[in-house]
């Protein structure tokens, strides 16, 4: 069996039931949303500790009725066979709130800036850039998550150079924050005529999307300058003097914005540039607890090559994780939960041990 801190779980209950009366009593609309967001939180978590205690009650039943050597053969016989059912229930629903009761990534309930570059391989580079953005646009839809397009450089050959988005919805960085890492590509390019297997990158920062009261910006601390924008942004740029740079001088991040309404690319930019200031505080932060680094799935390094798409083999290798799926074309399709899945169950598995955990 699993040793579950009981203390915390009798906590997590009363807390509970505490918010359910004050919600019940009605207190003012701002107090009833916070407490609302909290009782959400830990619903699940309760309605599984619940369980557990009635299969705990059933299992002691159970035990006792076996134990008791007045028990006819009949009812003995149901108790053995109910026992490992009540048992097995009892295993999952602890290993199920073992993982609800690990530290929260306060970020997590976030939406994000995804970023892709391109990286190393030229025009192949940028080609690989597109077909991600692709990727992740197409899991976005499928999880019901709204995808936008906040700037874009495309490529000469097609693709990008750079292009950035913001994507929101339910649980939005919890389930993209694994993605940030340099992702390789092994295939024959459209151009390659002696059929010569190319490898090129493409890096990917997945940022928490901040608010005002996560980072405070002042004033003097940026400098805004409206340019021309030169075609930098292909397509993307239907104006000639929107560009919007912003630059914060303290950390030296540059941020620019080369869409249609230059009003639209100052909030663009502060967004992205407020998103950028957060990860790097948050990543500092990280840096300072001595643990951080080995509770991460890899180092959390951008510069580190996380995973490999071969299309001759047809396959998508996650280093971290040691996990290789033979099913590249539908992963390029938007099905990323097996490897997304697979990436928070190790973070969890790492965070356990950590904790010194049993089971």
């Amino acid at each position: 069996m699993i040793s579950l801190p009981r203390d915390r779980m009798d906590q997590v209950v009363k807390r509970f039931d505490m918010l359910e009366a004050q919600m019940a009593a009605g207190p003012d609309p701002d107090a009833y949303v916070k407490m609302a967001s909290e009782y959400a939180d830990i619903q699940e978590m309760v309605a599984k500790i619940r369980d557990l205690q009635a299969q705990e009650r059933e299992l002691d039943d159970l035990q006792a009725m076996l134990a008791d050597k007045s028990t006819d053969r009949e009812m003995r016989t149901l108790a053995e066979s109910e026992l490992p059912e009540v048992e097995e229930r009892i295993e999952a629903l602890q290993k199920d709130i073992q993982i609800l009761l690990l530290p929260k990534d306060a970020a997590d309930d976030k939406n994000a800036i995804l970023e892709i570059r391109a990286g190393t391989g030229g025009d192949e580079a940028a080609l690989f850039a597109g077909d991600l953005f692709r990727m992740y646009e197409r899991y976005a839809s499928e999880q019901g998550w709204r995808f936008e397009v906040a700037s874009a450089s495309e490529g000469d050959a097609g693709g990008f150079k750079e292009i950035i988005a913001t994507v929101s919805g339910k649980g939005v960085f919890a389930r993209l924050k694994f993605e940030s890492g340099v992702h390789r590509v092994q295939r024959v390019p459209e151009t390659e005529g002696s059929g010569r297997i190319h490898t090129s990158a493409a890096t990917v920062a997945v940022l928490p999307e901040a608010e005002e009261v996560d980072i405070e910006i002042r004033p003097e601390e940026i400098r805004i300058d409206t340019m021309r924008a030169s075609g930098a942004g292909g397509q993307h740029v239907n104006t000639t003097d929107s560009a919007v740079r912003i630059t914060h001088v303290p950390s030296g991040i540059v941020v620019v914005q080369a869409e249609k309404s230059q009003h639209q690319n100052r909030a663009r930019a502060m967004q992205i540039l407020r998103a950028r200031l957060f990860d790097m505080e948050r990543s500092k932060a990280a840096d300072e607890r001595s643990e951080s680094r080995r509770l991460q799935v890899g180092s959390g390094d951008r510069s580190e090559r996380i995973r490999t798409y071969n299309f001759p083999q047809g396959r998508v290798t996650d280093h971290r994780i040691n996990l290789t799926l033979y099913k590249l074309d539908r992963v390029m399709m938007g099905e990323l939960d097996e490897i997304i899945s697979a990436l928070i169950s190790d973070h969890q598995s790492r965070l356990l041990a950590d904790l010194g955990v049993d089971g």
